[in-house]
């Protein structure tokens, strides 16, 4: 294993004094971990440094032809002080699908996952104690070639970086309108729907961009080809209760896997409910809803964790679910993974870790 270096800032940063008002993903820590990738060396020089501007050529790869992938993870504080991470090894693991689609050489998941824990605990002080907060975590990597032409890189970096953050969502648990996108495509069948990468989030601005006109919090996205099938929800995967069934989109290449939604779907399972990974329609939906049926639509991501969804709109139809309130699923759900994060109920899945 590569030895870690570590460079300890000499002027620390305020931390936030109300952990309130942290919002989402605008506040930073004092260091962050770099690890570069040079063909014929691989991954090496892995250091934790203090968190600042990095140097690029303004011809780097990554600038001109997105050839980047990320994740998204959390480090949370439990109230006898310990550090959990939930299921890591699970984002790592996903890094290098999206990896493997970019033409990303693959990192060590191990190595990757120890020095993300060796990140948090020298940065634990920025982990917020107020309740639903968090120390959000985006490793991320980019290539840094200064060539100005298309094919893979041969110089990366291998980047993570930490915020402390509240909720997600505005709305926090309240119920969040989702507007169902008809015009624009965000992903099919053998792109990089199921990778994490920039390009995909470039892809849903335009949609976000409109939707946020019609007050509108976020975009559910139908297939690329029909334009008929419920895919996913632009920073969620998606749910819906219809009747006795909880159904989600089947995983098909197209939409990405979460590691939320994986959690969910075991957890809905051991619960004895019975949940269905199909292709669904957007006008399978509407008819449950006209019959009655729809009782609950929830959204599951590492960001917002649950966000259960009150108003879906699509064309002319506007369809408030369960009155515009949480339903009995998705608040259970909530507190089950939420009680497991941050340790408040046993963690009888053997999910998290503990960072020393």
């Amino acid at each position: 294993m590569q030895e870690i270096k570590v460079e300890l800032t000499k002027h620390p940063k305020a931390k936030p004094t109300d952990e309130t008002k942290l919002g989402f993903g605008s506040v930073f820590t004092d260091h962050m971990f770099i690890m570069n990738y040079d063909e014929g060396q691989g991954w090496h020089d892995p250091r934790i440094v203090p968190y600042g501007p990095i140097e690029l050529d303004p011809s780097a790869m990554c600038l001109h032809y997105g050839q980047t992938v990320f994740e998204g993870m959390k480090a949370y504080r439990t109230k006898d002080g310990r550090i959990l991470l939930f299921r890591p090894e699970k984002n790592m693991a996903r890094l290098n699908v999206s990896n493997e689609r970019l033409c990303i050489p693959k990192i060590d998941e191990a190595f990757a996952l120890t020095c993300i824990e060796k990140l948090v605990a020298i940065d634990k002080d920025w982990i917020p104690t107020a309740e639903g907060a968090s120390l959000y975590i985006r490793p991320f990597i980019f290539a840094t070639d200064a060539h100005v032409g298309v094919h893979p890189g041969k110089h990366l970096m291998f980047m993570v970086i930490c915020s402390p953050s509240g909720a997600y969502y505005p709305e926090g648990l309240d119920p969040v309108k989702i507007y169902v996108e008809s015009s624009y495509v965000r992903a099919v069948r053998g792109g990089m729907g199921y990778a994490k990468t920039g390009g995909n989030y470039a892809a849903s601005l335009k949609a976000q961009d409109e939707a946020e006109e019609q007050n509108y919090t976020q975009v559910l996205w139908l297939d690329g080809v029909e334009r008929k099938y419920v895919e996913e929800v632009g920073t969620m995967n998606v749910f819906f209760v219809i009747g006795d069934e909880i159904v989600t989109p089947a995983l098909q290449g197209s939409i990405l896997p979460g590691i939320t939604r994986m959690s969910a779907i075991e957890i809905l399972k051991s619960w004895g409910l019975k949940v269905s990974e199909r292709p669904i329609e957007i006008q399978e939906i509407y008819e449950a809803y006209q019959k009655g049926q729809l009782k609950e639509a929830f959204g599951t991501g590492t960001a917002a964790v649950i966000s259960p969804i009150g108003q879906l709109k699509w064309g002319d139809h506007v369809m408030e679910i369960n009155n515009g309130k949480i339903g009995e699923i998705s608040q259970r759900l909530y507190d089950t993974l939420t009680g497991i994060q941050w340790g408040t109920i046993e963690d009888t899945m053997h999910w998290t870790v503990e960072v020393k």
